[in-house]
């Protein structure tokens, strides 16, 4: 199974502006990404797609391989099946381009999820520490009997009316996909629940295409405010 990782990465983030080339552990955010996913030996290759010349720049002076994407583009999604109608493989592996504390046996989970040649859609979960279970920037997953998810959401699900502590699951911002499924995907409409929440993977769960989840012990912090990346940066300080 050939395998590729796209990190899809822009430079207007809203909440934390110009993030992917913030500090890291003296590297800039999205060479720390870049980094990491490579030490996936079961990648085939990783691929930065961005719509900045400034960090296209970037990465080709660090020797990252980088790809020009549209401008364009609503989500990561689309700038991953932009790179797969270029470069053909089995299966693109998303990577968010601010999740530097990715680690390759999660990357391994996810694609022993995709082993399976009629799985469209595969992504991973964690159990969900105290400080992510009410945090909307931490997104959870619940998930049937097969591993399908149920539903994402950046409330706190499964509500717990009865006091019965259930388990809580943390969604990271890892995909797989077949090139199938990027096609149908670009072709639909941005979904309301999609809308609502800011979770591109509604968009599969709202049109009926399932997505099977892995499941991993390694948490990861994906860089959406200030205080994620003080969070990242302490834990860079304590490697």
């Amino acid at each position: 199974m050939k395998a590729i990782a796209v990190i899809p990465a822009r430079l207007a983030s809203t909440r934390l502006p110009r993030k992917m080339l913030r500090d890291v552990a003296g590297t800039p955010l999205i060479g720390a990404v870049y980094t990491a996913v490579r030490s996936c030996r079961s990648l085939a290759d990783v691929i930065v797609a961005t719509d900045s010349e400034e960090i296209l720049d970037l990465c080709r002076a660090q020797g990252w391989q980088a790809q020009m994407t549209s401008g364009s583009h609503r989500s990561g999604t689309e700038r991953v099946h932009e790179i797969s109608n270029s470069i053909s493989a089995d299966v693109y592996v998303n990577v968010q381009g601010d999740e530097p504390l990715v680690r390759p046996e999660q990357i391994e989970t996810l694609l022993r999820v995709m082993e399976n040649p009629a799985t469209q859609v595969g992504t991973v979960m964690t159990p969900a520490g105290d400080q992510d279970i009410a945090n909307p920037n931490a997104v959870k997953v619940v998930v049937d009997i097969d591993g399908r998810a149920l539903y994402f959401s950046r409330a706190t699900i499964p509500y717990d009316r009865d006091g019965s502590h259930p388990r809580y699951c943390k969604h990271l911002g890892l995909y797989a996909y077949r090139k199938a499924a990027l096609d149908r995907f670009v072709k639909l409409p941005e979904s309301s629940l999609e809308r609502s929440e800011r979770l591109e993977q509604l968009r599969f769960l709202e049109n009926g295409m399932s997505i099977y989840v892995g499941e991993t012990p390694y948490d990861s912090i994906g860089v959406d405010t200030e205080e994620d990346l003080q969070r990242v940066l302490e834990i860079f300080k304590t490697r």
